[in-house]
């Protein structure tokens, strides 16, 4: 099975401050702010979506191909996706710009401030599929280029192969119009609650609405699970267990690395996101969006302890 992963590629620079951001913002400035926060330091991970969800899916024996950008500092993004059996032949390398990159500070009120560079994420990827078919086929388009996020949508469309649609952070650079021809024809249309009523209120419809455009809603809602909505019913699949919350940074992709898997093995949807439910709470456990680790027989006995079922 050809399991397409559009979105992002980046890296999270993630700094601390060893104070509060508030004792160095003046209120009755903040209209000329200039304001220096030396940290303790930088922890460079790998991140954004298509990253993300590909790593999870290939610890489920899975070698996804990444449909994105990267820039010229690709060299240890490469080498890490190649030493965990992730393809790089969708990734096309812009070699005038940095790969995207979070610079993430957060002071001891867990208070953050986020600066982004898109860099290589401003352009299209323009991958040319090849043997994607129906049959043996299955993308994911997660919030990157938009060009991309569009284009693909057409392909999945035109080669009736089923697509997820996966906004996310792209919610607010869409129209309307197009977002509305996005999600049209899709498999699914994934969302956290908040993005949910984002995208009710951009496209005037209800859930009701939305499910003339896409076969299936789901919506995750962090420790209380996630939601399955169709025309005919509307499911609610409980959370894993998590042993110790670390950081909730990376859940939401990883539930989509285990709901695809379990799509392509041909499980129930209400079984493909129980599965979801289960790596979510492996990257909750762990610091960071790639540090989770775990073998396809221990993810299958725990969701097995978790749901009293076997894969």
């Amino acid at each position: 099975m050809h399991i397409y992963i559009s979105g992002s590629l980046a890296y999270d620079r993630i700094m601390d401050f060893p104070g509060r951001f508030s004792d160095h913002i003046l209120p009755d400035k903040i209209h000329i702010l200039n304001v220096c926060f030396t940290v303790n330091g930088m922890i460079e991970k790998f991140g954004g979506t298509a990253g993300n969800i590909a790593y999870s899916l290939a610890l489920l024996n899975e070698r996804p191909i990444i449909l994105a950008t990267i820039g010229k500092d690709y060299r240890s993004y490469f080498d890490w996706l190649n030493k965990n059996r992730i393809l790089i032949e969708g990734i096309k390398v812009i070699n005038e710009e940095f790969t995207a990159g979070a610079y993430i500070t957060t002071d001891q009120s867990d208070n953050q401030i986020t600066g982004f560079n898109p860099g290589a994420m401003k352009h299209p990827s323009c991958y040319h599929f090849k043997n994607a078919g129906p049959d043996n086929s299955l993308g994911l388009i997660g919030p990157g280029n938009l060009t991309d996020m569009s284009e693909y949508a057409k392909v999945y469309r035109n080669r009736n192969i089923p697509f997820i649609c996966d906004p996310g952070q792209s919610l607010t650079a869409w129209d309307r119009g197009a977002f509305v021809e996005w999600i049209q024809g899709s498999s699914i249309l994934i969302s956290n609650d908040y993005e949910l009523e984002m995208i009710m209120n951009m496209t005037g419809r209800d859930k009701r609405g939305l499910l003339d455009l896409t076969g299936t809603i789901i919506t995750t809602l962090g420790e209380k699970g996630s939601l399955i909505t169709t025309a005919e019913s509307e499911t609610a699949v409980s959370p894993a267990k998590v042993r110790d919350i670390v950081d909730p940074t990376g859940a939401g992709d990883a539930y989509r690395a285990g709901l695809v898997k379990g799509l392509v093995m041909g499980k129930d949807l209400e079984t493909a996101a129980r599965m979801g439910s289960v790596t979510a709470a492996y990257a909750v456990e762990n610091y960071g969006t790639q540090e989770h680790h775990y073998t396809f027989a221990e993810f299958a006995e725990r969701y097995r302890s978790n749901f009293n079922d076997a894969l």
